[in-house]
């Protein structure tokens, strides 16, 4: 919860609020701070501000930064105007370097995001690998994968159906695309369908089965997601492929 809170409305809040409360603590020292280090120093709060939040906190932080230092740090004192041209352009340059500082700490802070989800799929991924070729129970690996489905697409439930086609479902594809009826649904704008949603199992050509998913109402699984579950049942297949040609002991 506090990471949605700092991206909400809060971090608007607070990218609105700092170089307000910042100006008002650096104030009694006015005399004695040159501008440009008064600048420097709200500088690093923006850049907070878009580090911790996201891009609209970012801008906010810098557009109230440079109001806020031409209001109380550049002559008359106290109002809105600016009569040095050295100040004007000190302020000029703290609004445009705010803006792009905030573009760049949100963009660092999303690839951050990114690389992490990456490596978390791809431990997911491996994970079943491994366990496809310790376990010689179909079961095993069928829960497993079961399991992974529900975390990774936010699913309220998930059960594995055995050799089975009845019904027209919406299904997720290969492509991490899903259809309802032959026709292509648009996830990224509508979320998955309502009911459950199937996801097939085949290897070596094989159909083995498949998995209905019932997703959670609201939720949107990227792409990146929907993909990761096909490679899932992908490995699911092959591991029940491998476990069906395995010779039996006598």
């Amino acid at each position: 919860m506090p990471q949605i809170l700092t991206r909400g409305p809060l971090a608007i809040l607070a990218a609105l609020a700092a170089p307000l409360a910042v100006c008002a603590i650096l104030l009694p020292w006015r005399g004695s701070i040159a501008n440009t280090n008064v600048a420097l120093i709200l500088v690093v709060v923006v850049v907070a501000a878009a580090a911790l939040g996201h891009r609209l906190a970012g801008a906010l932080a810098a557009l109230s930064a440079a109001l806020w230092f031409d209001f109380f740090f550049t002559r008359p004192y106290q109002q809105f105007s600016i009569s040095k041209p050295a100040d004007l352009t000190t302020a000029v340059l703290l609004l445009l370097v705010g803006l792009a500082v905030s573009q760049l700490a949100a963009h660092a802070r999303r690839l951050k995001v990114v690389a992490v989800t990456d490596a978390g799929y791809l431990a997911e991924l491996h994970h079943t690998a491994q366990l496809s070729q310790s376990t010689t129970s179909s079961v095993t690996v069928v829960d497993h994968v079961r399991a992974q489905l529900v975390g990774l697409l936010h699913l309220r439930a998930c059960r594995f159906e055995y050799g089975t086609l009845l019904g027209h479902p919406p299904r997720l594809e290969q492509d991490g695309s899903v259809t309802l009826f032959h026709k292509q649904w648009d996830v990224d704008r509508l979320g998955l369908p309502q009911g459950e949603i199937e996801l097939r199992v085949f290897a070596n050509g094989r159909f083995y089965g498949r998995f209905m998913m019932d997703p959670t109402p609201g939720v949107v699984p990227s792409l990146q997601a929907r993909l990761v579950a096909v490679t899932l049942a992908d490995q699911t297949g092959s591991a029940l492929d491998l476990m069906q040609n395995v010779p039996q002991a006598a």
